[in-house]
């Protein structure tokens, strides 16, 4: 196995998907939902997101160029998604009890875009791209399986937070993860805005 390119993969793929800083927006999604629900949503989000990265990984330039979509595309969708999100967590509509909570949420935010997100989608990309030996592949495949990991062990042991910081902690949580996502999607749509701005600017006309 590639040890160099696994290092490599292992890093990257951990400071974007950024186990400690999804906690408060997994907290915020879960914080009303009992501990086996909770431990389930945590697995299926880690699942959703490692399915995601790998399919991209292997098929992801195919599916993009048969649909004629650019990576910026990608980001400014996720970050539109996203901000959908921060607007419920900050608006408080996500704390309403008569509302149904499922571990849908598991799915869609968690799973993506916020654990497979553009950023975590393109890094992979490009490390497939780089490689052409198994022993690289095989690099690239434990590294994303470390680093999901890792997410989950994160994830799935944050029920102590909840323990401590009791329905009213949770609700200060909530607002600062809606203010966190805000935050996240409004740089990915800046940096998808950029993107295109940069294509247009150097492309023929």
């Amino acid at each position: 196995m590639d040890l160099k390119l696994f290092g490599e993969v292992f890093v990257t793929l951990l400071v974007i998907l950024d186990p400690p800083g999804a906690v408060p927006i997994f907290l915020a999604l879960t914080g009303s939902m009992a501990a086996k629900h909770r431990n389930r949503a945590a697995l299926q989000a880690v699942a959703l997101a490692f399915g995601v990265i790998v399919a991209f990984a292997l098929v992801g330039r195919q599916i993009l160029a048969y649909l004629h979509i650019d990576l910026p595309a990608l980001q400014g969708a996720g970050g539109l998604l996203l901000l959908l999100v921060a607007l419920e967590l900050l608006t408080g509509k996500t704390d309403d009890p008569r509302q149904e909570v499922t571990s849908n949420v598991a799915l869609v935010p968690l799973g993506t875009p916020l654990l497979a997100g553009p950023g975590a989608i393109v890094a992979t990309m490009l490390f497939v791209q780089r490689t052409s030996s198994w022993s690289g592949y095989l690099a690239i495949a434990v590294g994303i399986v470390a680093v999901m990991a890792i997410v989950y062990l994160v994830l799935r042991f944050s029920g102590i937070l909840v323990r401590i910081l009791r329905p009213s902690g949770i609700e200060v949580v909530t607002r600062i993860a809606g203010l966190l996502v805000a935050a996240i999607a409004v740089q990915l749509l800046a940096d998808a805005i950029g993107a295109f701005v940069t294509e247009y600017l150097h492309s023929p006309h």
